[in-house]
């Protein structure tokens, strides 16, 4: 059995990020989508939890994808689940930058471990979740950006957010 995984900090998971994994998803037998905390970033607007919960959510029509939460190595996610392969999504030069550096990073680490990188589809290019942040902070529709799913999901967790 082929595993692929895909992985990011998905805060929020955006329809980029789904069409990425839909696509790998029909390459290889099984997807595990590793939720990474990533403590570097700042302005985050859910917990690691609620990042897995709402990627759970969106992926939970895809049979072969599951999703978990992992606080260490993306190199170390993937051997630990059996896969030679990380999928990642690539919207342009820069992302491809970084992406190819972060490649050779785990290749390092384990030398089997090959990474893909699958350029963004074109209605996507501009997606990031940084910019779904902004929308969701200014009451925005969501739709275009964001799974249906998870939409009821997000406003509900903003919401709550705002209480406390």
């Amino acid at each position: 059995m082929r595993t692929a995984i895909c992985s990011g900090s998905f805060d929020p998971i955006t329809l980029g990020h789904l069409d990425i994994i839909r696509r790998a998803a029909q390459c290889f037998d099984r997807v595990c989508v590793c939720v990474s905390p990533n403590a570097e970033k700042r302005n985050q607007m859910f917990t690691p939890e609620q990042k897995l919960l709402l990627v759970q959510t969106a992926v939970a029509e895809l049979p072969n994808v599951t999703a978990e939460l992992w606080p260490g190595l993306l190199a170390d996610f993937a051997v630990s689940h059996g896969s030679g392969v990380i999928v990642r999504g690539v919207r342009n030069a820069t992302d491809f930058d970084v992406e190819y550096q972060m490649a050779l990073i785990n290749r390092g680490i384990y030398p089997e471990l090959e990474t893909l990188l699958l350029p963004a589809s074109p209605a996507y290019q501009h997606f990031s979740s940084s910019m779904a942040r902004e929308m969701i902070r200014y009451r925005q529709p969501l739709e275009q950006y964001l799974p249906e799913a998870i939409i009821p999901l997000v406003r509900e967790l903003t919401e709550k957010r705002k209480e406390d």
